[in-house]
């Protein structure tokens, strides 16, 4: 059968169950009712279909009950490697232990459409394909450098602390296995974090752990436009007063209007007027012009 879940949008699942559109039961009718009543009953926003076993049988199935119920929802195709690993782990069985191992594979897959790196992360690399003489290397210095590799990319590309899993939030400076957990268990209770302060709420993460990881950490559609990006809450001033001295507001971050102004400021002179170092003012608006920024823009094709 087809394993098929919901979770919402910070990847707390909902409801997961088993459909049959394949051969050789083909229970198109069936599988169509009750993944249309799940759509409608959860506000279902898009479709992550796994590319292991029958899956073109099962996007076929899937564009075909889109057009028959007429549905306004998009569908892709999601990579499945390392999930199976993931899903016969011990941490898949703690967090979830009452589903079985397909079950467990179907939620991931779900997540990693949302967020791909908080899931990927739960996997060893090796056991995602890092290459095939990955086992010429002593197991110790690979798994090393691997990890090296991973926590570099958390920290450079950030964190989003609506949909990350405690697996994930352990790789932030700062983050202890106990707080990441902690973290993941205030969101549960208490809904999306709305603002890079209300970390402080969490239990155990006080100030000087929120000082070490705020920087990573990433709240998109947040109250303050700032706690999207990678300015550090202690520069938030100093960006008020580059995006005043540009004439600009916060709403206008990432935009092309205001790149236009911020291209005529030279950043030797707001070091001058602002007191600050080069290299901050520098990433400041670095981080104004590109608050999403992927890392690898900058990279030859």
């Amino acid at each position: 059968g087809c394993k098929w879940t919901v979770v919402d949008d910070t990847g707390k699942m909902l409801e997961v169950g088993v459909v049959y559109p394949t051969p050789p039961q083909r229970k198109i009718t069936e599988a169509e009712e009750i993944l249309t009543r799940a759509i409608k009953k959860y506000g279902v926003t898009a479709i992550a279909i796994g590319n292991g076993t029958a899956s073109r049988e099962t996007e076929q199935f899937v564009a075909e009950m889109i057009k028959n119920k007429q549905l306004q929802i998009p569908y892709t195709i999601v990579s499945e490697a390392g999930a199976s690993v993931y899903s016969a782990s011990l941490l898949a069985a703690q967090e979830f232990p009452h589903l079985d191992v397909a079950q467990r594979s179907a939620v991931s897959i779900a997540r990693r459409l949302q967020d791909p790196l908080a899931e990927l992360v739960k996997i060893e690399p090796r056991a995602i394909g890092v290459g095939q003489y990955q086992h010429d290397l002593p197991p110790k210095e690979l798994d090393r450098n691997l990890t090296t590799v991973v926590e570099s990319a958390v920290n450079q590309v950030g964190v989003e602390i609506n949909t990350a899993s405690a697996s994930l939030l352990t790789y932030v400076s700062g983050l202890t296995s106990t707080v990441a957990n902690k973290v993941v268990e205030y969101r549960d209770q208490n809904g999306k974090f709305k603002n890079r302060k209300e970390l402080l709420k969490v239990s155990k993460l006080g100030p000087k752990t929120f000082q070490q990881a705020a920087g990573f950490l990433r709240i998109y559609q947040a109250d303050n436009p700032l706690d999207s990006t990678a300015i550090h809450p202690e520069s938030y001033q100093l960006a008020l007063e580059i995006l005043e001295i540009a004439g600009a507001s916060l709403e206008e971050i990432g935009t092309p209007a205001l790149a236009t102004k911020l291209g005529t400021l030279k950043p030797a002179t707001l070091v001058q007027n602002l007191g600050a170092g080069e290299p901050t003012v520098k990433d400041v608006i670095a981080c104004l012009l590109k608050p999403h920024r992927d890392p690898r823009e900058d990279l030859p094709p």
